[in-house]
């Protein structure tokens, strides 16, 4: 009876590391999510239509172990500037950038957030652009952490 208990250990310790190793928490991802939407929208994906994704405040949040992930999404200013703010509050390595276009595509914001360095947030106002269905492009690249942004309409 020792000799199977010996064997029984002998092979369930291999089997234990091997399926602890393949966890899911070594997989590298980047996610965006956006008023409680996960975004999936990529940029060769995104057509500006006569409807935005979001109305009013975007509250947002970004997370990744290692990943990258560009998403798009569309929303609707009617004033002609934007407040924002981008804050990483946990990472160690990677970046996170914002494009904001209006509605005519110029670009009225073009901030970054490069991970392991201060500063670790920014925040301001857009430059000044045609009110309408904006244009969002966030960018996390090769990103460890977690952080989070928000735009609202500008005065």
């Amino acid at each position: 009876m020792n000799y199977v208990k010996k064997w029984t250990l002998f092979l369930a310790l291999p089997a234990m590391l091997f399926f602890t190793s393949c966890s899911k928490e070594d997989d590298t991802f980047a996610r965006v999510t956006v008023n409680g939407t996960q975004l999936n929208t990529t940029p060769s994906d995104f057509v500006v239509g006569d409807r935005s994704d979001f109305n009013g405040d975007i509250d947002a949040s970004f997370t990744g172990n290692g990943g990258t992930a560009i998403r798009v999404f569309s929303w609707n200013n009617n004033l002609s500037t934007a407040d924002y703010n981008a804050d990483i509050t946990a990472t160690s390595e990677g970046s996170f950038r914002m494009i904001v276009r209006d509605s005519e595509e110029v670009t009225v914001l073009d901030r970054s957030i490069q991970g392991g360095a201060e500063p670790d947030s920014f925040s301001g106002v857009t430059s000044a652009g045609a009110s309408g269905i904006w244009t969002v492009t966030i960018e996390v690249t090769n990103f460890t952490g977690d952080g989070s942004f928000s735009l609202s309409e500008g005065n």
